[in-house]
């Protein structure tokens, strides 16, 4: 699916990643466009509706209908009718949605510590109202991505540059 972005009043598409063997090419294609995951970010704040969206982001109605008709059709989000006269819907996340939460945080934590931006909204822990602090870890070992930890290995997939440069992955 090839993306576009408003330009000055110009919709420009973006080539697809589509046929790229990659899972993040495959990501990008879907929610690649800044404001999609501006978009999820905020339906991840509890946003459901246009008006709601446009506020909070500042986008051009032309922008959002495109956004949130792109992320409908990736499954990201579904639109669910709540009110007839006149047709009105909300826009929510899907389980699909859903698992961008750990992506829009590891962002918006990028952000804090080198945007220098704190942001209007923190993620707190329920129990305890904390401030979370997100970090990736490995599901099965439970320990912190970091570079000294881990390394990136290629598949007989990748591409002859990355098979030439990193050791080869496990079968």
């Amino acid at each position: 699916m090839a993306s576009t972005t408003e330009v000055e009043g110009f919709a420009v598409r973006h080539k697809s990643f589509g046929d790229m063997d990659c899972p993040t090419a495959q990501a990008l294609d879907q929610v690649g466009e800044w404001w999609s995951l501006l978009v999820v970010r905020d339906a991840l704040h509890g946003l459901t509706r246009f008006d709601e969206f446009q506020r909070s982001l500042g986008i051009s109605p032309n922008s959002l209908t495109r956004r949130l008709t792109e992320l409908v059709d990736a499954g990201l989000l579904v639109r669910r009718r709540y009110q007839e006269r006149p047709p009105r819907d909300e826009y929510v996340l899907t389980d699909r949605g859903r698992d961008l939460q750990p992506v829009v945080e590891a962002m918006a934590a990028w952000g804090r510590r080198h945007a220098d931006r704190q942001g209007a909204v923190r993620l707190v822990d329920a129990a305890t109202g904390q401030v979370a602090d997100p970090v990736l870890v490995d599901r099965r070992t439970g320990k912190p991505i970091t570079p000294d930890e881990f390394r990136y290995a290629a598949t007989e997939r990748a591409h002859p540059a990355k098979r030439d440069r990193l050791p080869p992955a496990p079968a």
